[in-house]
């Protein structure tokens, strides 16, 4: 009985898309979404595949995905954890996208596309950092592109300064690798490790 499943509830449950939430769709990166995507130091790569669904983070300094053209975005694949989840569902079906995320800015920025993997070692050294390639690079054909008001990051006081001093209330990488594998993995030792293995394995 409180269940939607058609889209004439939807529509009745949330009015007429309004004409700038339409206006802003474009089938290209403007060049306003471009100043958008070249000051973003983060972003979340979804994909699909056939086991579900996935979403990821991507970043690195601000502009790490170039804009190689308006219709054309590449993006490098740094060191991970090597599951590769996201690489995975791209053999098997094409379709991304992508959410840039930019400290401090309300407004984040939405794409949708089709990408492959290339290894050109050519496309490869223009990624290079601290003398590190990327394993490979996404090639991101654009098929749409708009910005996303700010109310979520309003609501969730994303950019809000921290209170400081105050402890973080979430279980440590450490504390969570124990409980779920048992205690096979030493959760304290993992967490002394981490920081000085992160910094050394950034790239």
């Amino acid at each position: 009985m409180h269940l939607i499943t058609t889209l004439e509830q939807l529509t009745a449950l949330f009015g007429e898309v309004g004409e700038a939430s339409l206006k802003k769709e474009v089938a290209h990166i403007h060049p306003h979404y471009q100043a958008l995507i070249k000051a973003s130091p983060f972003a979340i790569l979804a994909t699909c595949g056939p086991d579900g669904l996935d979403a990821s983070p991507r970043g690195d300094p601000p502009g790490f995905v170039m804009v190689q053209d308006p219709h054309t975005l590449l993006m490098p694949e740094r060191r991970g954890n090597n599951r590769i989840d996201s690489l995975r569902n791209l053999l098997l079906d094409d379709r991304v996208a992508l959410l840039f995320l930019i400290p401090g800015l309300g407004e984040t920025l939405r794409v949708m596309g089709r990408a492959t993997i290339s290894v050109d070692p050519a496309l490869l050294r223009r990624f290079e950092v601290q003398g590190q390639r990327p394993k490979c690079v996404l090639i991101i054909r654009v098929e749409s592109a708009f910005f996303q008001c700010a109310r979520a990051i309003k609501r969730s006081r994303l950019w809000a300064p921290a209170t400081t001093g105050q402890a973080t209330p979430v279980p440590s990488a450490g504390t969570m690798l124990a409980a779920l594998s048992d205690s096979e993995i030493d959760g304290e030792q993992y967490d002394r490790d981490l920081p000085a293995r992160q910094d050394s394995t950034l790239y």
